[in-house]
């Protein structure tokens, strides 16, 4: 039972993170290309934006194996 949690929980980090990282890369290319100027700045924001989103899935693994191995 403890394996249909963690897969559970792993399902639903990616399918957020894959909407939020979606999200975020869009309205970073939506930027740049309205302030070609500021096309370094939104980048490196949109990366460590990315890197905070990307966070999320892999503290879910961590509690899928916490769950598992309990």
């Amino acid at each position: 039972m403890n394996g249909i949690g963690a897969a559970i929980a792993i399902a639903f980090a990616a399918l957020g993170s894959a909407i939020g990282n979606g999200l975020v890369i869009s309205k970073a290319i939506e930027s740049m290309a309205r302030q070609p100027e500021m096309e370094n700045k939104i980048r490196t924001t949109m990366f460590i934006g990315v890197g905070l989103i990307e966070a999320i899935p892999i503290m879910a693994v961590v509690v899928a194996f916490i769950l598992v191995f309990s």
